[in-house]
């Protein structure tokens, strides 16, 4: 699958997005190393600390499908910026490795990193898989 396609399934997802408060719509769209794809959306709440980002929601589905290998994760919005994944995201993505892919995408153009180069350093209690 390729980078555009992946952030295609991306941009659809964020149109199921549950944003009332702050009107940001992100999807995202996780490529697994099997082939499986799963995408999923923000989904706020009005105790903002039970909301929970596109890019947690399609990690979570994806690991409680038996999925632990990932390649790449995209990442898109309805807004004018680039959407980056937020901190707590980029830690749960690094559980499971930091060589994945992350394209983010905004207004047609779209951006490349590894997760290693938005989380140098990243906390890490384990040394192996699971």
């Amino acid at each position: 699958m390729s980078d555009r396609e992946l952030l295609e399934g991306a941009e659809k997802a964020y149109l199921n997005a549950y944003a009332p408060y702050s009107h940001f719509r992100v999807g995202a769209a996780l490529l697994c190393e099997s082939g499986e794809v799963y995408t999923d959306c923000n989904v706020e709440n009005s105790s903002y600390g039970v909301s929970c980002c596109a890019e947690r929601t399609a990690l979570y589905k994806a690991v409680s499908e038996g999925e632990r290998k990932f390649t790449a994760i995209a990442i898109a919005c309805d807004g004018d910026e680039y959407p980056y994944p937020c901190g707590i995201c980029r830690q749960a993505l690094s559980e499971f490795g930091t060589d994945l892919r992350v394209i983010v995408g905004s207004g047609g153009e779209m951006k490349t990193f590894t997760l290693e180069e938005l989380l140098p350093s990243g906390f890490s209690l384990m040394s192996g898989e699971q």
